[in-house]
């Protein structure tokens, strides 16, 4: 009999803990089972069907992700049952996709071609030629939708209502003309879309992608990904630049997967989409200073910089007095960059003149 203190999966005892799901348990286990519609940051909706597992006692298979685990329960993942069931739920995605994984992968990573060569698929299956429309009119600047990659898994839909509450998209039509829409169609940009791309982010196969990372035409597998902090803030949001290495170029912002960081996985439209300034022909990328003589901004190195910002505070500072300075700010610093700043001001100059534009 079952020790009622722990759930077994795949005949590890696992600690039980009310309220979890079978798949939440399994992962806590490192034991992995293939989800397409679940993300953590969304209510379960078991609507792709490839994590049903088999559990004791139940007739039919569950999904785990949506199944709550009770104590005593005994689950299989890796069953003859569980393996054939897998095979032909991803063949049945696969009829309703583009068949080359090379063009599946053209921009965004393609979870469902992953799992087809990990799990295998029932053997050759006839594609479905969909009616499933897009939107070849949304001239928004940053998010396409691609229906012929789409599998109505809802996930981008789910996201816009429960994590961005606005509610911008949904799924219109019935049966196979089922599809991912705005209110009449119109533009994301004329809707309650943030253009947040949360979308992009929860789609497991490219069917919501980056406008401008599409017609750059390097997939994200041949890009290298640098963790940084996204700077049109000071909440600290972690966000992962897309590099091309051999062009040293920006192609895109990802964000990193939910729970590791302080964002959560999420971004707001200029931390997904706002990069392009890095590469702008406007762009400073090296420190100015007044040229005494001729007036005129001439490049420098940094120490030379900062060495004629500490020079320029000093003279201040005597001549007038440590309270003819001031410290501003600004709201892109992080929160440990403004406290520097004013630790700065009052600790190394003896000033409280110290200010954030955020406070105005």
């Amino acid at each position: 009999m079952s020790d009622s203190r722990f759930v077994i999966i795949d005949g590890n005892e696992i600690d039980h803990r009310p309220g979890e799901t079978v798949l939440e348990a399994a992962r806590r286990a490192e034991i992995e089972i293939p989800v397409l519609c679940h993300d953590d940051r969304l209510e379960p909706a078991g609507a792709c069907r490839v994590c049903l597992v088999e559990i004791e006692g139940q007739r039919l298979m569950q999904p785990a992700c949506a199944y709550k685990t009770t104590p005593g329960m005994v689950v299989r993942t890796e069953t003859s049952r569980v393996a054939r069931n897998r095979r032909f739920i991803l063949s049945l995605h696969m009829a309703d996709t583009v068949q080359d994984r090379a063009v599946a992968d053209d921009a965004n990573p393609n979870r469902l071609f992953e799992y087809a060569e990990r799990y295998g698929t029932a053997g050759d299956w006839i594609p479905v030629d969909s009616p499933r429309t897009g939107r070849p009119h949304d001239d928004n600047p940053f998010v396409a939708y691609r229906p012929d990659r789409c599998i109505l898994c809802a996930a981008c839909v789910r996201y816009c209502d429960e994590v961005e509450a606005v509610s911008a998209i949904t799924l219109a039509n019935r049966g196979a003309h089922t599809t991912i829409s705005t209110a009449d169609e119109i533009a994301l940009h004329h809707s309650t879309c943030e253009l947040c791309g949360g979308c992009i982010d929860v789609c497991p196969t490219g069917a919501m992608t980056e406008k401008p990372a599409l017609a750059y035409g390097k997939p994200e597998r041949e890009l290298d990904k640098v963790r940084t902090t996204c700077n049109f803030c000071g909440v600290g949001c972690q966000l992962d630049l897309n590099v091309d290495r051999a062009a040293n170029r920006v192609v895109k912002a990802t964000s990193p997967p939910p729970g590791t960081t302080v964002n959560d996985g999420n971004l707001c439209v200029k931390g997904r989409f706002a990069n392009d300034f890095i590469h702008h022909e406007d762009r400073l990328t090296v420190p100015l200073v007044r040229n005494p003589v001729t007036g005129k901004l001439d490049e420098a190195t940094w120490d030379e910089a900062l060495d004629r910002v500490v020079r320029g505070l000093r003279d201040v500072s005597e001549q007038h007095g440590v309270d003819a300075l001031a410290f501003i700010s600004s709201s892109r610093c992080t929160g440990e960059e403004n406290y520097l700043l004013q630790k700065m001001a009052r600790a190394a100059f003896g000033t409280h003149n110290v200010h954030q534009c955020a406070a105005t």
